[in-house]
């Protein structure tokens, strides 16, 4: 027996040792993986990790450049805010930091976790900004916390700040944070996440310029990441300053004047000489600023639901007839196509049969025989149509083109839309139709098929105005980059012809009677100034049964107006265009361009600035209107 036993001693023993051996082998070999997987094969990640434990590096918002008027006014600057942001690598917990701070923030925690979510790719150790332009009592309810919650900065940072309400909206644009899909294109290679960029307008086009370059700091932290010294600094670089063509007494006054009549519509108002953007308004229009600290679901959802179209730049990407003032492109085209003199004359007996159909003319009773001159000042359809006849579509397609119709203008904005100037080989391409004659009759009075943006009207009238070169419209004027003021070359003409000999007399002189005659401009006259201009009414709906065939609905049926202008006479040094959505007649829109036109004048003798009169109650407008062309 005691033999059989030790036996048995010496066995177990054995299995024993073994199996301490074993355990030993697989122990020292899992940890001999294990430094060889976390120093080697994680060699990097947790170099980084074990560096932003001890130090970390706060990005500097570069304050974007300053936007100025023409004459060094400022216009858009920069305000220093608050920025509430989390550093994840300092809480274990996210769930719970983004509860407690919308608990004692007010802030929506949804929101919060939407931000936190579309952030989550990004590094633990680069903050992310959940709260933008806090409040003070947002700022003083977290630092009031600041013991439990460790893990939250507060940054003051540059934001974006405009003039109030809206002036100037749809020009300036606004900015916010760079999306997903501007980061995947190649022009915003470089701009991490959470960067602010411009989104719309101005802000959007010259972005690369306006941002600057952002700054750092590298702060020693504790564990609980509390910086403990500064270590080192880089300063941000403001991005450059700008200098517009905006005149912005000018642009003030075209918004007192839209105010003050209660319309909505748009206004560019150009330097006929060089193509300088000196007035720009889409109204309604939307304020910028809601845009700057991130704008909430409520404001973005109401701006987009508006049947108003805030959101909308009418100004270049709306689209309209252009009534009456299409008919200074049948005169253009008329006269340089030598299809008409000056002198040619119409019959108007109140209409006239084409191809089988009467088209009416805008004066029941007719206006008798007229030459060019006083046609345009009486807007005499009768005349046009037959004039239009003559030249036919294609010929008017080619001086529209000429003069700015149907083309983008190049302005210096983005999102810009073409109008249609329609032409026979248009038909065939998009309908696979011919053109049919009687289609250039209704286009001759800029109705059918023919549509403009109040930019392209802008540059027709002013290329009227210099005599025959369409300037491109352009914002810019000069820029510095810490440099000095760097002027920056106007864009070349985009086409370049010379009025036949007393064309242009001619078409100036219709203009001038327009407004000092007996037209329908007599509200944009003013004295010693020699104001040209036409008006123009562009239906919104067919007259002849299409009110009926719309039947029962909200949307504003009442025509547009358009007025078109210049002045001086023979030496313009301003034109544009006003359009007044559904005000029925282009003389309402006239009282808006003359406070505009008179702001100018004042300004440059170095007057007071005129103020806009109030206007006529509506029984007296209708009293006063005469002549609804």
């Amino acid at each position: 027996m005691p033999v059989t036993s030790n036996l048995v001693d010496r066995r177990d023993l054995a299995l024993r040792l073994w199996l301490m051996q074993a355990i030993t082998v697989v122990v020292f070999s899992s940890l001999a993986i294990s430094f060889w997987y976390f120093q080697i094969v994680q060699h990097a990640r947790f170099q980084e990790m074990a560096e932003n434990n001890h130090q970390r590096t706060l990005a500097l918002r570069a304050p974007r450049g300053v936007l100025f008027d023409r004459y060094g006014k400022v216009l858009v600057e920069n305000r220093y805010a608050f920025n509430i942001s989390l550093v994840r690598e300092q809480t274990k917990d996210i769930p719970r930091t983004v509860q407690f701070l919308a608990g004692i923030s007010g802030a929506d925690e949804e929101t919060l976790r939407e931000i936190v979510d579309r952030h989550r790719d990004e590094p633990a150790y680069r903050p992310i900004v959940l709260i933008e332009d806090a409040t003070l009592a947002q700022v003083a309810a977290v630092r009031a916390h600041k013991l439990e919650l460790p893990e939250i900065d507060i940054e003051e940072v540059p934001t974006r700040h405009y003039p109030s309400e809206s002036f100037a909206a749809h020009l300036f644009g606004y900015v916010g944070e760079v999306t997903d899909a501007q980061l995947a294109r190649a022009d915003y290679r470089g701009i991490h996440p959470g960067t602010i960029v411009g989104q719309s307008g101005i802000e959007h086009v010259y972005n690369k310029r306006l941002m600057g370059r952002d700054g750092a700091r590298q702060v020693v932290v504790n564990s609980t990441g509390r910086e403990i010294v500064t270590i080192g600094e880089i300063q941000p670089t403001e991005g450059h300053r700008l200098q517009l063509t905006l005149d912005s007494d000018l642009q003030r006054a075209a918004e007192e004047g839209f105010k003050a009549t209660g319309f909505a519509g748009a206004a560019v108002i150009l330097d006929p000489r060089n193509g300088e953007v000196l007035t720009f308004l889409s109204l309604p229009a939307y304020d910028p600023n809601a845009f700057t600290g991130g704008i909430d679901r409520v404001t973005w959802g109401q701006l987009n639901t508006d049947k108003l179209r805030p959101l909308q730049n009418r100004a270049i990407q709306g689209r309209y007839s252009p009534g009456s003032t299409f008919k200074v492109v049948v005169a253009t085209a008329a006269l340089q196509e030598g299809v008409i003199t000056p002198s040619f004359r119409v019959h108007c007996s109140g209409g006239a049969f084409f191809y089988g159909r009467y088209f009416q003319c805008h004066l029941k009773r007719g206006h008798g025989s007229l030459d060019l001159r006083h046609a345009i000042e009486q807007s005499c359809n009768v005349y046009f149509y037959t004039v239009g006849n003559m030249v036919g579509i294609d010929r008017l397609h080619r001086w529209a083109t000429a003069l700015g119709l149907g083309v983008k203008s190049g302005i210096d904005l983005p999102n810009e839309v073409e109008g249609l100037m329609p032409s026979s080989a248009w038909k065939k391409a998009k309908k696979g139709e011919k053109w049919y004659a009687g289609e250039t009759i209704s286009v001759s009075i800029g109705q059918g098929q023919v549509s403009v943006t109040p930019i392209q009207l802008a540059m027709t009238i002013a290329t009227v105005a210099n005599g025959g070169t369409r300037f491109t419209p352009h914002l810019l004027k000069a820029y510095d980059d810490g440099g000095g003021w760097k002027p920056v070359p106007a864009p070349p003409p985009q086409s370049i012809f010379r009025f036949k000999a007393g064309a242009l007399e001619a078409l100036r002189d219709g203009l001038w009677l327009v407004v000092n005659g007996f037209g329908t401009g007599g509200r944009g006259r003013i004295e010693g100034r020699d104001v040209c201009a036409k008006t123009g009414t562009a239906q919104v709906i067919s007259l002849q049964g299409g009110k009926e065939a719309a039947g029962r609905t909200d949307k504003d049926l009442r025509d547009h107006g358009w007025f078109v202008f210049f002045a001086p006479r023979d030496n313009p040094q301003i034109a544009g265009v006003v359009f007044a959505e559904h005000a029925e007649h282009g003389y309402l829109a006239a009282p808006i361009a003359k406070h505009v036109m008179m702001t100018y004048f004042a300004k440059k003798e170095g007057k007071p600035l005129p103020e806009f009169p109030t206007p006529p109650r509506p029984a007296q407008v209708v009293a006063a209107a005469g002549a609804v062309q």
